[in-house]
């Protein structure tokens, strides 16, 4: 029941459509530009970096608070398996990013709110090496779906080992470290499924790479 509790919390807190509410406060549904979802780096090549911005903190935000949520309910009554709650919540967290019922499922990718899961861990190693890995991956491909992809597997795979060791805070017992183990891969799997138009473009050398050229809407404010 609690897993469902987590995951219901989460989906509420993802709805919260921060580039979406962000267009529309200036007269436009991004899911109809550019890429169509509503997420961080359509809403940089829309509207701009500070949507950009807004939009990656608004995203990583509501992680943190699902999480937080999460954390107060439970932090007592489950000490030892409170993080893998956590992951839970942030399952649901993505779930309703990229598919907000009040929106007809059509949401973002969900990245950001991933990002927030990941640092709601308050484990420094896993934001150290996701960071350096999506940052490394970016810098040399010039793709941010190229780096959104690599951090996941790099986050899944430090998370996987230091779960093992013991190193992950609020998650003791190999059941509970294999179970949260097993939810972590949820977000990889979610993260390749709504990247894979992204994929194929990779493969065929078509994907748009990162560029900080002024968007229309910038120009239009010169």
């Amino acid at each position: 029941m609690e897993r469902l509790i987590c995951l219901a919390i989460g989906y509420v807190f993802g709805m919260f459509q921060t580039a979406f509410i962000y267009g529309k406060i200036h007269h436009i549904d991004i899911r109809n530009y550019g890429s169509g979802n509503a997420g961080t780096t359509n809403a940089l090549r829309t509207l701009g970096k500070k949507a950009g911005l807004i939009t990656f903190l608004g995203d990583l935000a509501k992680a943190l608070l699902a999480s937080l949520v999460v954390r107060l309910i439970y932090k007592d009554s489950h000490a030892d398996s409170v993080t893998m709650l956590i992951l839970y919540s942030g399952v649901g967290v993505v779930l309703g990013h990229n598919f907000p019922a009040y929106l007809k499922f059509k949401g973002g990718k969900g990245i950001a709110a991933t990002a927030g899961v990941i640092l709601s861990l308050l484990n420094w190693q896993m934001c150290v090496v996701g960071l350096i890995a999506f940052a490394a991956t970016v810098t040399v491909t010039k793709y941010v779906s190229a780096g959104s992809l690599v951090m996941l597997l790099v986050e899944f795979a430090a998370f996987a080992l230091l779960g093992h060791y013991g190193l992950i805070s609020g998650l003791s017992g190999s059941a509970a470290v294999t179970e949260a183990t097993a939810v972590m891969f949820a977000f990889v799997v979610l993260g390749f499924s709504r990247h894979h138009a992204n994929i194929v473009r990779l493969w065929n050398g078509t994907e748009n790479s990162l560029s900080f050229k002024k968007s229309e809407k910038e120009k239009k404010d010169e």
